[in-house]
């Protein structure tokens, strides 16, 4: 009985979580279908993310490597497009390459230059964003705001990397309170669009989390990462 009751509030949750996104959506004069749902599967079990696929999630983001090369062909055999949100390390994006749909977390030269480089070898272009430090907090990754334009342009070149846009956690303001880093993340990406980077697309805006994304969707997110509004709390690994 437990269980049926867990399973439920996955799917109650995925619902709810589905119903304020377009609420949200429908508030800033967009379309529902205009903000995807990530759904963040980050420590949870094929079980309860089958709950939550039934429910109609078609996104997943993975923070580790091994957790999603783990789950990556149960994802696939679902139909589920994935992501890899979490902080990006050199040695596991040998990992990703060829099985993350979108790596959202890539943040410097080099991360760009290996995912470059083992893009090339298996002859794909890979799809990314650049994580921006919208909160310049020194323990936390991501690009600083006013270096991001020259990142960009240093990626531009590069045939085995897409960029498509942007991501950003900001400082855990939460909520309404979150919407200063939102309104600025937004800012920043319509003027890296009106700059025309050869190369550099900006179509996605990932931001917002389980706190706050109301807020990031009210500031132009089309993008938002849900983990525990849908999981419930993540156990202590």
């Amino acid at each position: 009985m437990e269980q049926e009751e867990k399973i439920a509030r996955v799917a109650d949750n995925f619902r709810l979580v589905k119903e304020r996104v377009a609420e949200a959506a429908e508030l800033s004069g967009r379309s529902p279908k205009d903000v995807r749902l990530v759904c963040v599967t980050k420590f949870v079990d094929i079980p309860r993310i089958g709950e939550a696929i039934a429910a109609g999630g078609l996104e997943v983001g993975e923070n580790r490597a091994q957790e999603l090369v783990d789950k990556y062909d149960f994802f696939k055999e679902n139909g589920q497009t994935v992501h890899f949100i979490g902080q990006l390390q050199l040695n596991k994006v040998k990992y990703l390459i060829g099985r993350a749909d979108l790596i959202q977390s890539a943040d410097r030269i080099e991360a760009f230059s290996e995912i470059e480089r083992l893009a090339g070898k298996h002859g794909i272009r890979q799809n990314t964003l650049v994580e921006v430090n919208i909160g310049n907090e020194p323990q936390k990754g991501g690009i600083a705001p006013e270096e991001l334009r020259e990142l960009l342009k240093r990626i531009s070149d590069m045939p085995h990397v897409c960029v498509k846009g942007l991501m950003c956690i900001p400082p855990a303001a939460g909520g309404e309170d979150a919407r200063y880093y939102f309104k600025r993340m937004k800012e920043l990406f319509e003027n890296i669009k009106a700059a025309g980077i050869s190369g550099i697309d900006m179509e996605l805006l990932s931001m917002g989390m389980s706190g706050d994304y109301p807020s990031a969707i009210a500031e132009g997110a089309n993008m938002v990462r849900i983990g525990s509004a849908i999981f419930g709390a993540r156990p202590r690994h």
